[in-house]
């Protein structure tokens, strides 16, 4: 078999740990494989994107962050302008950013708008690395339809369809609509295992190709020691972004502290200071971050917003979960991880100290829990993850 050629690859996303994170062990190979990997994203992430050895390519995004979960409003419409209104400003800066020096591959994730349009104008292929569940066929009749038909009757909803149709058009992608730009890329590969997948039979996969958890090693992020005479280990998180949420850091403390034989990391984010938890129990560890995998690796059970990163680090450590969602797809994966027997979906409205101390204990006391669990490790182990994404993206180099 040929060798690919050594080749210089753009990789591009947005300022979101969500977004950054799944691509980061995928980059890493790429240049352990000898390729040059230009990275663009903005600078608070430049640091992390160095690591891997690509070069961080710096421009300045308008999007709101993680510091900011407010900031996306509460409508629809509120969470979708924001992305454009950014890839307008952000396709100039780029353009300057690579000129002379085009890659000969584009690697995207699904929220950069602009690196689809540079792609197109480079005459390269793109790849999009995919986070998250992907659309099936019939996705838009029974989910994208009913969801965006009130929006595109009201003025700011025309306006904005109007403005993404016009920005494709003068882009050269008017054959496109701005539903089929965000969601059918040219080539997808699927960061996240095919358990998590909604009507997976119905994925294009000419389109999508699921590769499975991509975490590396993560020891860059730290590590983490379970405690001597800690029986059971409990993760509390909510990932990222949707933290503040001292209320139901105060259920955790009272279902789990003083709890005997569990010892209980609860991750509170940095918009929660410590002492809105009142008195704390020996047995509870309070962060307001940790290297989630390396803990999960050590835990017996796992309080989640059933994110797709949390979702599957909990199936490949084989962890029980109760997942506690918080916001967009963290609902479906919530509905998806019960559905295979190793969670319960608990809403937040619903997640008191009671019913959060019964269903672990019961997640984490069922046999058949732990058995179904084990498979799905091995399944997505199966998957291929980091070395078959890196493959598959050679593979598009040699086309």
């Amino acid at each position: 078999m040929t060798e690919p050629p050594r080749a210089h690859i753009a990789m591009f996303s947005i300022a979101a740990h969500g977004h950054v994170n799944p691509s980061l062990d995928v980059i890493r190979e790429l240049v352990r494989r000898g390729h040059r990997v230009s990275y663009a994203i903005p600078a608070s992430f430049a640091e992390k994107v160095a690591a891997t050895g690509a070069e961080p390519v710096i421009y300045t995004s308008t999007l709101p962050t993680d510091d900011d979960p407010d900031a996306w409003g509460t409508e629809l419409i509120d969470n979708i302008e924001p992305f454009l209104d950014d890839a307008l400003q952000a396709l100039p800066q780029l353009v300057a950013a690579f000129e002379g020096d085009e890659p000969d591959l584009v690697l995207h994730d699904i929220t950069s708008y602009p690196a689809r349009v540079l792609a197109h104008r480079w005459g390269v292929p793109a790849v999009s690395l995919w986070p998250n569940l992907v659309p099936w066929e019939g996705y838009e009749q029974e989910v994208g339809e009913p969801m965006t038909a009130e929006l595109k009757q009201t003025e700011r909803g025309k306006a904005y369809y109007a403005r993404f149709d016009g920005w494709l058009a003068d882009n050269g992608l008017g054959h496109l609509s701005s539903d089929d730009f965000v969601a059918r890329p040219r080539r997808g590969l699927v960061l996240i295992p095919e358990a998590l997948q909604p009507n997976a039979d119905r994925v294009n996969r000419e389109m999508y190709t699921f590769v499975g958890a991509c975490q590396g090693d993560r020891a860059d992020q730290g590590e983490w020691e379970r405690p001597a005479g800690a029986e059971k280990v409990l993760l509390v998180s909510l990932g990222s972004s949707f933290t503040k949420q001292p209320a139901f850091y105060r259920e955790c403390v009272t279902a789990f502290g003083g709890l005997p034989g569990w010892h209980v990391v609860l991750q509170i984010g940095a918009h929660v200071d410590p002492a809105e938890l009142g008195d704390v129990p020996a047995n509870v560890e309070v962060r307001t971050w940790v290297p989630q995998l390396a803990v999960l690796k050590q835990a017996d059970a796992f309080i989640t917003h059933a994110g797709a990163g949390g979702s599957q680090e909990g199936l490949a450590t084989g962890t029980p979960m109760v997942a506690v969602p918080q916001a967009v797809d963290q609902f479906g994966n919530a509905d998806m991880l019960q559905a295979l027997g190793v969670a319960r979906h608990v809403p937040m409205e619903e997640a008191d100290a009671a019913t959060l101390r019964e269903a672990v204990l019961a997640l984490a006391g069922d046999p058949e829990v732990a058995e179904r669990s084990a498979r799905l490790r091995e399944r997505m182990a199966e998957e291929g993850g980091t070395p078959r994404a890196a493959d598959l993206i050679e593979a598009e180099l040699s086309l």
